[in-house]
C-alpha cells in the first residue's frame, strides 16, 4: 500500500528562506526610511484594532498579505523608538547585529534554563557578563571566576525584585520563603527612585509601609544623612533595616546617588545594597565617567541595561551579585523533573535558580554579537558623541533668554524648562509632540514641570538635535502671548 504524505501546514525551510529574505529587506527598509514616520504614533485609541478582522482566519493566508497588514494597519500604530528624532524616556536601542543575534537566537529556539539544555546559552552569558565587567571595570566580586557572578534580566525591575527577595531572605535568617515576610523589614531609596522599587517591594509582601523614601540633595541625589537618620529612627522603633537601593542616574534627572556614602552605612547596619544603574551604567564604558561607581565595591548586588544606550535590543538587563550563593538559595526550587547529572555534579551553573522565571531565553547572543561588530572603541566613541551633543544643546539653553535649566546635567539627559511656567512647558511638549516631528516626555523638578530630552538614539546625529533645539524655540513663540 503507498503511504500517503502527511498533511503539514508548516512553512518549509524553502519558503522559510524566501520569506526571511523579505523579512530582512523589510526591517532594512525601515531603517531606511524612519525619518519619514512621525515620530509618536498619530492614531487614535482603538484605530489599529478597527483595521484587522474580528475573528482569526479559518485558514492560513499567504505571507504577502500578513507583510500587508503589517504595513498598512501596524505601522501606523508604532511610536518609532528607533527614530532619531526620539528624545523622550530613555532609549530602547537597537542595532544592526543586536537584531541579527535577536533572529539567530529566535531561529536556534533554545530554552536556556539549565545549562545541561543548551551549554552554550549558560556558558557564553557568563563569559559576556565578565567582558562586560571588565568594559565597565566594575568590582572583581563580581566575576564568575569567585563567589560572585552576572546573569542577564530581561529589565532592571526583575534585578530590583531579585536582590530585594534575597536582602529579605538574609534579613530574615533564611526563613521568610517558607513562613512568610517578618513585618518588622524596612527598605530605603530616594525620592527620586524608580517606581520598580515599589513594585517589587509589593511583590515581596513587604508592604509600601515599609519602604522609606529617603531625601535628596541639592543635585537630587540620595542624602546619606538623612538615611543614617531614617535607618537610625528604625532601629529605635525595633524594625529591621533590610535593604537599601541606591541609583546610578535617576529616570528624572540622572541623578547619581553617593554609592560610598551609602555604602558604608549600609555595611555599619549589616544592610543589603542593591544600586541600580539601569540606563546610566552604560557610562561607565568611558573611563572619564568612571566617578559615577564610586563605592560600587561596597554593593551587593548591581544591575544596568544594555537594551537603553547600548544598542543592544529591548529586553537585556546585566544583573551582577557578590554572592550568587545567597541569590542561588533565595530562588531555587528543585524538582525531580529538572534534576540532572550536569546539575547535580556542582560543576555548571543553571541560571533558571538566578531569577524568578523557569524559561530564559538566549539573550547573551545579541549581547556577544554587538560587543563583537562594536568593540571597546566603537561603543565609546558612539556614547561620547551623545554626550557631545547633550552638551552642545546644554549651552544653547544656557545661553537663551527664555529657558533655563531645571537639573545639573550628569550624562546624555537634558532637564529644561521655559521660565513662563508649568502650563507653557507643557503647551510646548504637547505640540512638539502632535507634530511628529520629535518626542520629548516631562518630568516634575521642585514641583515645577520640565521638559527631559534624552539624546541616545542610535541613529539621532547633530542635525537632528539642532532641528530638536530650533522646533522647541519655535513652539514658544507660536504659544498664545509667547514673546
Amino acid at each position: 500500500m503507498t503511504r500517503q504524505p502527511e498533511a503539514s501546514f508548516h512553512m518549509t525551510p524553502e519558503e522559510f528562506r524566501r520569506r526571511g529574505h523579505e523579512a530582512v529587506d523589510w526591517v532594512a527598509s525601515y531603517m531606511e526610511r524612519l525619518e519619514d514616520f512621525p515620530v509618536r504614533s498619530q492614531v487614535e485609541p482603538g484605530q489599529v484594532r478597527a483595521g484587522l478582522p474580528e475573528h482569526p482566519p479559518r485558514q492560513g493566508e499567504p505571507f504577502d498579505a500578513v507583510m500587508a497588514d503589517l504595513e498598512r494597519v501596524l505601522l501606523p500604530g508604532i511610536t518609532h523608538w528607533q527614530h532619531p528624532s526620539f528624545f523622550a524616556y530613555f532609549n530602547a536601542n537597537a542595532s544592526g547585529p543586536s537584531i541579527l543575534g535577536e533572529l539567530l537566537s529566535a531561529g536556534l529556539g533554545v530554552q536556556g534554563m539549565l545549562w545541561s539544555t543548551s551549554p552554550a546559552c549558560t556558558e557564553l552569558e557568563t563569559l559576556v557578563m565578565d567582558w562586560l565587567l571588565e568594559l565597565l571595570d566594575l568590582p572583581r566580586a563580581f566575576h564568575s571566576s569567585g563567589a560572585g557572578g552576572g546573569v542577564i534580566q530581561d529589565t532592571a525591575s526583575s534585578a530590583t525584585l531579585c536582590a530585594l527577595l534575597t536582602a529579605r531572605e538574609q534579613a530574615s535568617g533564611w526563613t521568610a520563603h517558607r513562613e512568610g515576610t517578618p513585618r518588622e523589614l524596612t527598605v530605603y531609596c530616594s525620592t527620586q527612585t524608580h517606581s520598580s522599587v515599589e513594585k517589587a517591594v509589593r511583590v515581596a509582601g513587604m508592604g509600601t509601609d515599609r519602604l522609606r523614601l529617603v531625601g535628596t540633595d541639592a543635585d537630587l541625589a540620595m542624602d546619606p544623612q538623612a538615611l543614617r537618620t531614617a535607618i537610625q529612627d528604625d532601629l529605635a522603633a525595633g524594625l529591621r533595616p533590610c535593604c537599601v537601593i541606591a541609583t546610578v542616574g535617576t529616570t528624572s534627572t540622572t541623578a547619581v546617588d553617593p554609592l560610598r556614602g551609602i555604602g558604608e552605612i549600609c555595611q555599619e547596619h549589616g544592610v543589603w545594597l542593591h544600586v541600580d544603574g539601569a540606563h546610566g551604567g552604560t557610562a561607565a564604558l568611558l573611563p572619564e565617567l568612571r566617578w559615577i561607581h564610586d563605592g560600587l565595591d561596597l554593593a551587593d548586588s548591581y544591575c544596568f541595561n544594555p537594551h537603553k544606550w547600548m544598542f543592544v535590543n529591548f529586553d537585556c538587563d546585566a544583573f551582577w551579585v557578590r554572592d550568587r550563593a545567597a541569590l542561588v538559595r533565595t530562588l531555587s526550587v528543585l524538582p525531580e523533573y529538572l534534576r540532572n547529572e550536569a546539575t547535580t555534579s556542582g560543576q555548571v551553573i543553571d541560571y533558571r535558580d538566578w531569577h524568578v522565571p523557569l524559561g530564559r531565553r538566549f539573550r547573551a547572543l545579541k549581547l556577544w554579537m554587538v560587543l563583537r561588530h562594536y568593540g571597546a572603541e566603537g561603543l565609546r566613541h558612539h556614547i561620547r558623541e551623545h554626550l557631545r551633543l547633550a552638551a552642545w544643546l546644554e549651552a544653547q539653553v544656557v545661553a537663551h533668554p527664555d529657558f533655563l535649566l531645571a537639573a545639573p546635567r550628569t550624562m546624555n539627559l537634558l532637564c529644561f524648562r521655559h521660565r513662563r511656567g508649568d502650563a507653557v512647558n507643557q503647551a510646548i511638549m504637547d505640540l512638539l509632540n502632535a507634530s511628529g516631528a520629535m518626542f520629548l516626555t516631562h518630568t516634575k523638578v521642585q514641583d515645577r514641570l520640565v521638559l527631559r530630552l534624552c539624546i541616545g538614539g542610535t541613529h539621532t546625529q547633530q542635525r537632528h538635535v539642532e532641528q530638536a533645539w530650533a522646533l522647541i524655540q519655535q513652539a514658544a513663540l507660536e504659544l498664545p502671548d509667547a514673546g
